[in-house]
């Protein structure tokens, strides 16, 4: 369905971009991870048609982002990392402004602000002015102004960044009914978990340039290991290194092993002999936080 090819950007002597290919299937939820200033943004905003000028090209259902751009733009919902939002008018008002902007209007622009009210949970609060809401709030009624002509590809640069847990939830829900229903959904994040939860393929990004592209399961097992992960107050490196490789993994470590099962009760029966409790032992699974250390040799956190 959408189709990016050989796409760069820079500004100035920046460097935002730099050849970036790959291709997002109808109906999936696409996941762009990479740190701060890695060009996530940059690229969404692309897609988007926001940002004209830019070297190579990308293809919605084979027409050309840089030769149709007003065709493709009604096909897309874009929800920017900004909170684009009038705070002193109500949430239905701000729904009203975007509809009209998407050329919405009459009963049906009114039945599609009541279904999207619902959908973002907001429907009793339609009539506040949106300066009365949280945060989390505000990041919904953003999400809510994007899905009103009920775009086939939602573009999310960021959609939860700066809230609390309880919406961050409410959100994710929202994007597996978007995902339910059939909508292509290209989802940009720093937090790793956040893109393993909701997204089928994966592009990772570092410096504005892909570094891995694919299906979310085959990169995860790509880069596996055999290993297990051990923690505990009691435990110590030195009991752990005649077992295999050693990785401090947080609070605990990660022991490379071909064999982790047979290395698994040759732990317990160690633990059980010096008469230690671990507090954490269990077969270790592969991150997509792993993946992004092998590929740059930096943890995303401290990119």
């Amino acid at each position: 369905m959408i189709e990016v090819n050989k796409v760069s950007k820079r500004y100035g002597s920046t460097r935002a971009l730099e050849d970036i290919s790959l291709s997002i299937a109808e109906g999936t939820c696409f996941g762009l991870v990479g740190p701060n200033g890695a060009g996530k943004s940059t690229l969404m905003k692309i897609l988007a048609g926001i940002l004209l000028e830019f070297d190579g090209d990308i293809l919605v259902n084979e027409r050309s982002v840089s030769n149709d751009r007003m065709s493709i733009k009604k096909q897309l919902g874009y929800v920017p990392q900004e909170i684009c939002l009038e705070d002193t008018l109500t949430a239905r008002d701000n729904l009203i402004f975007f509809g009209k902007l998407y050329g919405l209007s009459g009963r049906h622009l009114e039945k599609r602000i009541e279904q999207v009210l619902d959908q973002i949970g907001l429907l009793e609060r339609s009539k506040d002015k949106v300066s009365t809401f949280s945060g989390g709030m505000k990041r919904r009624l953003n999400i809510g102004c994007a899905l009103l002509h009920e775009p086939g590809v939602i573009i999310m640069d960021e959609p939860t960044v700066g809230i609390d847990p309880q919406s961050r939830n409410s959100i994710f829900t929202i994007i597996k009914q978007l995902k339910a229903a059939g909508s292509t959904i290209i989802y940009s994040s720093h937090y790793m978990e956040e893109v393993e939860l909701l997204c089928d393929h994966i592009g990772l990004i570092d410096k504005g340039q892909l570094m891995e592209f694919g299906e979310m399961n085959d990169l995860l097992a790509r880069y596996a290991k055999p290993s297990l992960f051990i923690s505990g107050d009691e435990i110590q490196e030195e009991m752990l290194s005649p077992f295999g490789n050693l990785e401090k993994k947080g609070t605990g470590y990660v022991i490379d092993s071909q064999e982790p099962l047979i290395t698994l009760e040759e732990v317990i029966v160690m633990l059980r002999e010096n008469g230690k409790e671990p507090r954490r032992l269990e077969l270790y699974h592969p991150r997509l936080e792993d993946i992004f250390f092998n590929l740059t040799g930096t943890q995303l956190r401290d990119a």
